[in-house]
């Protein structure tokens, strides 16, 4: 789930990661763009028929649509690292802009347990929104055991 993204490719890389994956991607208007931006459509390549991507009005509209999901969120603040989480297989990942990360409000709404930072060097400020969402999907994906992996020969 990404709260109001601000960066067309960021959306575009993580549309072509769900459909590439089996996951839902959720998005919480207002976005920093349009949706046909020609480089949501670029970075998504060939693959916005394949990814099921909800839109949400506003943020209360996404807590009902996943409703009785545990929100994992992901910001620098977090007090988890990413890699130490059991995640289930409902879990909802959360993202932040990419110019602010999450609201405090957000952050504050949820217990300490759920959220969870990417281990950076001293001194870095935030990992581009499209690689951190990557990083922790498939870290979760990778305990989850990869559900729908395709068959190698």
């Amino acid at each position: 789930m990404l709260f109001e993204p601000e960066i067309p490719p960021n959306t575009g890389n993580l549309i072509r990661l769900c459909a590439n994956t089996g996951a839902q991607l959720h998005l919480v208007e207002p976005l920093g763009f349009s949706f046909s931006d020609k480089a949501v459509r670029r970075a998504g390549l060939d693959y916005h028929d394949l990814a099921r991507v909800h839109r949400h009005a506003d943020f209360t509209a996404a807590q009902q649509a996943v409703a009785g999901r545990r929100l994992l969120a992901f910001s620098t603040r977090g007090g988890i690292r990413y890699d130490r989480m059991a995640y289930r297989s409902d879990d909802v990942l959360l993202f932040g802009p990419e110019t602010r990360g999450l609201p405090d409000a957000i952050l504050d709404e949820l217990p300490v347990g759920q959220r969870l930072y990417l281990p950076m060097v001293s001194g870095s400020r935030s990992l581009n929104l499209a690689n951190a969402a990557s990083v922790a999907f498939f870290e979760a994906w990778r305990q989850l055991g990869f559900p729908g992996e395709a068959t190698r020969a």
